[in-house]
């Protein structure tokens, strides 16, 4: 008699329980009080389900920064959530590390499953980080490994305090090794690895679909690793299923819009004899609203936070179309370049306009329009550059636009696909520049000044920005181990928050300090 054993993954949560966003408080088909109405009536039709977490599950909204900065004490929403929803394990991601290792380290304490990530291990010892490498489940006494693996791009990314004492193996090469081992010691009927780390090449044709840099390389564990029933991914937020190469793949989106559904049919010998993936919805579904009691308490604690009064903008620094912001020096670039550099007390600056739905700031400021602007809880670096990394930086920023038909800027579709990467454009301040869209890529600026002279590329200058673009982020490989002359080790929103709390009012100023022309 065949046996149906079916996996639900979800991935990319980015702290997201309630249906709702955070920006205007509206509902939104998010969050896993849905996702855990989507799990409950999966599994009153199979109790034969493994429920598994693919990664940045800690991180990414108001009430996960709200807990870490205030609430810390308690348990963890998130974990307390998935214990209650018998998760079966969780993997690693990227964002895991946002926080600190503190809090990492409780999260997984506090968690009734296990953490699997075999290519993270102590530096000193090479033991596995903070859980073990894969587990197995046993269904009808045929055993299914569940191996871990996560992108080993971190540290390019990460604040180097929050993973400190780590080592970060090739994911490839750990995947490989460690199908081999569990293939040998424990002989599987199902073998699945749970990846954070999406695909570097088109699904189809193999191209590839970015820069080779080993950050994604689930094209390369399904072509080149034997014997790998299903691979779960997550990482770049998209929508996937299917088969590449005999191995069954999913990805579910993020923020809980989605939970990935694999079915697998063994006969009774424990061969696999079918697979089939699917993506379900949370869309139509009523969030739980017992899971939504269990963070009831954080939750209100959050909205009373984010209604806080900060400060008053004198003149608009609203956002009506990112492409605008983005073609020309406005208020709202300029401000947030002028709050690094008054931190980190230098003269040059650069940031980003980090997704299409940040909305600029209202006359009337509080802690909600502060986070709903900038997303991420980075901290700073100044770096020591030299002229020519300057104008190399301008460069790989400039590649963000091309051409329409018209001879009108849009978005270069490699910004866009396979993932959105609107933060990996930087605007500067304390400068001046032109970027020129009808030149070639890579002889886009065609003006590049400090203090009214042409920037002297030999010349050191000391540039702040956020930690990410410190490291290489977004392949602005120029600033890779660039010295570091000063770090300021508070987050993005607490320097904001204090820049306008000091003042009360600012003016919403724009010098005009640069521009993009076509």
């Amino acid at each position: 008699m065949n046996t149906e054993v079916i996996i639900l993954l979800t991935s990319d949560i980015h702290g997201n329980i309630f249906p709702l966003n955070y920006g205007d408080n509206t509902s939104s088909a998010v969050g896993l009080g849905k996702v855990a109405t989507v799990i409950a009536n999966e599994r009153a039709k199979n109790p034969n389900t493994i429920v598994i977490d693919n990664g940045d599950l800690i991180q990414g909204t108001p009430l996960t920064y709200h807990y870490v900065n205030f609430l810390a004490d308690k348990k963890n929403p998130m974990i307390t959530i998935l214990n209650e929803l018998k998760y079966d394990a969780a993997v690693i991601g990227n964002h895991e590390f946002n926080y600190g290792l503190p809090i990492l380290k409780s999260a997984v304490e506090e968690s009734n499953f296990p953490w699997l990530c075999a290519n993270i291990v102590e530096e000193k010892t090479k033991n596995p980080f903070l859980g073990t490498p894969y587990m197995i489940k046993t269904i009808n006494d045929f055993k299914i490994a569940i191996l871990g693996i996560t992108t080993h791009y971190i540290p390019n990314w990460e604040n180097p305090h929050n993973i400190k004492g780590l080592q970060f193996y090739d994911a490839f090469d750990s995947a490989k090794e460690w199908v081999n081992l569990i293939k040998e010691e424990e002989q599987p009927d199902v073998l699945i690895i749970s990846y954070h780390g999406g695909f570097e090449r088109n699904l189809e044709t193999g191209e590839p679909t970015e820069v080779l840099t080993r950050e994604n390389l689930g094209y390369t564990i399904c072509k080149q690793i034997d014997g790998v029933d299903v691979l779960l991914t997550g990482h770049q937020h998209r929508e996937l299923t299917g088969n590449i190469n005999g191995t069954e793949i999913i990805q579910p989106s993020n923020n809980g819009k989605f939970v990935g559904k694999i079915t697998l049919v063994l006969d009774d010998k424990g061969e696999v004899i079918e697979k089939s993936s699917e993506l379900l919805s949370v869309a139509e579904v009523e969030a739980d609203k017992n899971i939504l009691l269990l963070a009831k308490e954080y939750e209100e604690s959050t909205q009373e936070w984010l209604d806080t009064p900060i400060g008053h903008i004198d003149g608009d620094m609203l956002v009506t179309d990112p492409m605008t912001i983005r073609l020309g020096d406005n208020p709202l670039i300029e401000f947030l370049n002028k709050v690094q550099m008054d931190v980190a007390k230098v003269k040059i600056s650069n940031t980003a306009l980090f997704n299409n739905a940040s909305p600029g700031f209202k006359p009337n400021v509080t802690m909600r329009d502060i986070v709903s602007n900038y997303i991420y809880p980075n901290t700073f670096k100044v770096l020591a550059l030299t002229g020519k990394d300057i104008r190399d930086a301008l460069e790989q920023s400039a590649k963000y636009f091309a051409l329409n038909d018209e001879g009108e800027p849009i978005v270069n579709p490699s910004f866009v696909y396979p993932k959105p990467q609107h933060y990996n454009y930087d605007m500067w301040e304390g400068i001046e520049y032109i970027l020129d869209l009808s030149k070639p890529i890579g002889q886009r600026v065609i003006l590049l000044n400090f203090d009214g002279m042409p920037i002297n590329e030999e010349a050191i200058y000391e540039v702040v920005m956020n930690n990410y673009r410190a490291g290489g982020g977004g392949n602005f490989l120029m600033f890779k181990n660039k010295p570091v002359v000063r770090e300021v080790q508070f987050d993005a929103s607490e320097l904001i928050a204090n820049y306008i709390m000091e003042r009360r009012i600012v003016s919403a100023t724009c010098n005009h300090n640069w521009k993009v022309i076509w």
